[in-house]
């Protein structure tokens, strides 16, 4: 009996190098997919929160910083339409604290920061904080609320009545005052409400 050996076709091959990484790329999207699902969770949070500037507050032990906007640093001024300067980190700040004063906050985290705040989008009694600061003008939109922003950048409300350094260009300028240790006075501070 004779036997000879036949080799596939290369269409054939082609086909299964084709098919294997169809399967590799499905393998990888499951595995992509399930470390979404199956990432860190993090609980929602909620309680009464104690202001810390116009972006961020204490819920309890935890420090937690709104998502996508950047508000006036504290000792921060801007101009005002006629030049005159204001404390528009301070007017941040109070407003939060006002927006906090009025009841139970309710936060859906998304992670941490470099300075181990949780990074939240929060609201109370239906309220988004984060809309709510830009809206008012006194944050900038940075990743979500760009309609609020232009509204109030139209109605010239707050930082757009005049002019300012963007929160994080004010940071990085003046970088030597926010040492932890001013950092941590701060945290102590009474609210001006």
């Amino acid at each position: 009996m004779v036997f000879t050996y036949r080799r596939g076709s290369r269409r054939r091959s082609r086909l299964g190098g084709l098919s294997g990484t169809l399967t590799a790329l499905a393998v990888l999207a499951v595995v992509a997919v399930g470390a979404t699902l199956l990432g860190p969770r993090y609980d929602p949070v909620s309680g009464r929160a104690r202001v810390s500037d116009g972006d961020s507050f204490r819920l309890g032990e935890e420090r937690i910083r709104l998502l996508d906007i950047d508000a006036p640093e504290f000792d921060q001024t801007c101009t005002d339409a006629s030049g005159a300067d204001w404390p528009c980190g301070r007017a941040a700040r109070d407003h939060m604290a006002r927006l906090l004063a009025s009841g139970v906050v309710s936060c859906v985290p998304h992670g941490h920061d470099r300075f181990g705040r949780l990074l939240a989008n929060c609201e109370i009694g239906g309220r988004d904080l984060g809309r709510e600061m830009v809206s008012a003008g006194l944050a900038i939109a940075n990743g979500g609320y760009d309609h609020e922003e232009q509204q109030a950048r139209r109605q010239r409300l707050g930082i757009w009545a005049g002019t300012f350094d963007a929160p994080r260009a004010w940071r990085d300028d003046h970088q030597d005052g926010l040492s932890p240790l001013k950092w941590l006075s701060d945290l102590f501070r009474p609210s001006q409400t």
